[in-house]
């Protein structure tokens, strides 16, 4: 055990050599042994003012992140840390946690550092050696800070904005002040992309593939490459971290997917799910909020297809379950059981529609909630059963059939513009689901009479692709009914 002398004496040997080594201090200090792509990419930091990394999910992005921010606080004397991520879930639940553990695990940094919900403090260096998180909301939060050793850390980069990011940038002044930039490569546009295309010449850049991580599940890789095509975008953007290919038959563009993947929820939804963070750092719940809910299900026919189960409150979509080789008693019963939890978690006491696909063996779970609500009114009676038709013909100015009329909703609520062409959030939260993202966005269309019409189920198996269940059954979810209140008539 140290004493503050003997403490002393210690760090002024060791800190300039862990500042000329950061993968020296990761191992001494956090007793973080980093992968190979870690370590080149932490030596580049040192090196270079600006970094950028765009990469595959699992590869342990943010435990690096969190790494090369404790090793330039720790290093560097009156640091400012800013930490920043499209989201506050992002930010805080991942990032900022990410810190707090490695920072619990290292003797050194809980007699150095003090850790808060949005601060970490050099202890007795509070009002100057000190890491922020601030949420890339609007460019003001990203202004005002000037010091000789400054590091912006910028999560999930591809989704952020770019007035913000032309804020940091406009921070970045001082000899030592550095921007790390890493996330998937979602959109081929802002700032992030430009580091990798006009702006290259500026950055050290480095590209991450989940297929070399030691730390990803390859059997979860082969199964991206099999169901979608190694070449496909979900494939390139969330496995080999490559920038998606501009496909322009393809009827939603993974680029809006993943951004309303990543999309934050409303105040209200946010209350109402438990996850919403005040100014001081505690989460409250209040479920007052909840205005609509909504059940859909996808019920597989044969083989390798799988039953799924979706809700969606307000605006946030949820897959609940997803499974094969269970008859239609057993869906009948889970779909109760979630509108039954639903109803419980949220105190909602409005109609939650649920709706089927009706379609073959679909036909059978219809029929059986249906007989469920008649026979118990009181626990039922705000279930509106909604059989729907896949592939069904209807009359609609844009669209050919039922299907591409549920996919155009989708792609309506989740499209980054509005009608004038102004930039907006999207209206619709999707599930961070890699078979849903590769489905919806893999999905391609054609014009029949002038109007849009999606290929069907059987188109798609034939290119090799899986069947849409996942997709189908957020389709479902999100369709817009009008449903009577308990007790009116249809």
């Amino acid at each position: 055990m140290f004493d503050m002398e003997m403490l002393s004496e210690f760090l002024d040997t060791s800190i300039p050599i862990w500042r000329e080594n950061p993968v020296q201090f990761f191992e001494e200090v956090l007793n973080f042994e980093p992968d190979d792509w870690q370590i080149e990419v932490a030596l580049d930091v040192k090196k270079n003012n600006r970094v950028a990394v765009k990469s595959g999910q699992g590869v342990g992005k943010t435990a690096f992140e969190a790494a090369v921010f404790l090793w330039f606080l720790s290093c560097f004397y009156d640091a400012r840390v800013v930490c920043t991520a499209p989201t506050k879930q992002q930010l805080h639940d991942v990032l900022w946690s990410e810190v707090a553990k490695w920072m619990n695990d290292s003797p050194l940094l809980q007699m150095l550092l003090k850790w808060t919900k949005t601060y970490v403090y050099v202890k007795g260096y509070e009002k100057r050696w000190f890491a922020v998180a601030r949420t890339a909301t609007k460019p003001e939060n990203m202004q005002g800070f000037h010091e000789d050793n400054m590091l912006f850390i910028v999560d999930e980069a591809s989704g952020v904005a770019d007035p913000i990011m032309e804020a940091i940038l406009g921070t970045l002044s001082g000899e030592n002040n550095k921007l790390l930039m890493c996330g998937n490569p979602t959109r081929t546009s802002g700032t992030f992309y430009d580091a990798f295309t006009v702006d290259r010449n500026i950055y050290a850049l480095h590209t991450v593939s989940s297929r070399d991580s030691k730390r990803t599940n390859k059997e979860n890789i082969a199964s991206l490459d099999r169901k979608y095509g190694s070449s496909s975008n979900v494939v390139r953007v969330r496995v080999d971290g490559l920038f998606p290919e501009q496909e322009d038959d393809v009827f939603i563009p993974i680029s809006w997917l993943e951004n309303s993947v990543s999309t934050e929820m409303e105040k209200e939804t946010a209350l109402a799910f438990g996850v919403y963070v005040s100014e001081s750092g505690e989460k409250i719940r209040d479920v007052s909020g909840v205005l609509t809910i909504d059940i859909g299900c996808d019920v597989a026919r044969f083989g390798d297809d799988r039953t799924c189960i979706t809700f969606k409150v307000n605006e946030v979509v949820q897959i609940y379950k997803k499974y094969n080789g269970k008859n239609t008693v057993w869906t009948t019963g889970t779909i109760c059981q979630l509108y039954n939890e639903l109803k419980k978690i949220f105190c909602f006491s409005g109609v939650i529609p649920v709706k089927v696909d009706d379609g073959g063996v679909g036909g059978g779970v219809t029929d059986q909630l249906k007989a469920a609500k008649k026979a118990n009114p009181e626990v039922y009676g705000d279930m509106d059963v909604v059989p729907v038709n896949f592939g069904q013909r209807i009359k609609h100015k844009r669209f050919y059939d039922s299907t591409t009329y549920m996919m155009g909703v989708v792609r309506d609520m989740i499209q980054p513009f509005d009608e004038e062409g102004k930039p907006r959030k999207p209206q619709l939260i999707l599930p961070n689901d890699n078979d849903m993202v590769g489905q919806l966005s893999c999905r391609k269309y054609d014009f029949v009479e002038t109007r849009q019409k999606v290929e069907s189920k059987a188109e798609m198996k034939k290119r090799g692709l899986s069947s849409p269940d996942e997709a189908d059954s957020v389709l479902l979810a999100v369709l817009p009914v009008k449903s009577k209140k308990r007790g009116e008539k249809k």
